[in-house]
């Protein structure tokens, strides 16, 4: 029985890559740190997007979980980006002024747009396998309040899963936070 079970469950891997400009500093704070940051973060999904509202539920509470628990900024404002499903990014100029007009005005401002969250399922078609697991496409900005200077401007993509894997939607939040994670430590530490 345990044999069956390991062979329904798969061999999962997670794939990670970047594309765009690499960070030219770090986002996170180093050992010692204490960045503030505000963060705003809202989706831009496909048309055809099943399931927004749990999607989308998914996302906040990853990213809450994330700037919680990962270390990256010692205090954190979580905000949605106006827009509902196509989320409006603001540019580098307002995104200055947003921070400006926090208080106390943040170190970083992080926009985080969610472009895809979910459970991907292929089935080979020459031999009866499946290939499944977890997609989180992520464009990210990021910005060094104070200096008012682009630190960041990149699309992540985090892939989760392998042949005979089959995830649902429970995963999302861990899947996002674990996505967050990899896009956030692809950029240089402070020193």
């Amino acid at each position: 029985m345990g044999c069956l079970a390991l062979a329904l469950a798969g061999c999962a891997s997670t794939q990670f890559e970047i594309k765009g400009d690499a960070p030219t500093a770090a986002i996170c704070q180093a050992p010692g740190q204490a960045l503030s940051a505000l963060v705003l973060w809202g989706p831009v999904w496909r048309p055809d997007q099943k399931d927004v509202p749990q999607r989308e539920e998914a996302a906040r509470q990853g990213l809450q979980h994330f700037l919680g628990t990962a270390g990256c900024f010692a205090s954190y404002e979580l905000r949605r980006l106006p827009g509902g499903g196509a989320s409006v990014v603001p540019g580098d100029a307002e995104l200055r002024a947003l921070a400006a007009a926090t208080r106390p005005p943040p170190d970083r401002v992080l926009v985080v747009t969610v472009r895809e969250l979910g459970p991907v399922l292929k089935l080979q078609s020459a031999v009866p396998l499946v290939e499944g697991g977890t997609e989180v496409v992520l464009d990210l900005v990021a910005l060094d309040a104070g200096r008012g200077t682009s630190i960041a401007r990149f699309q992540a993509r985090w892939r989760n899963g392998g042949t005979m894997v089959v995830k649902g939607v429970s995963s999302l939040p861990q899947d996002m936070s674990a996505a967050m994670s990899a896009a956030t430590s692809s950029a240089p530490r402070a020193p």
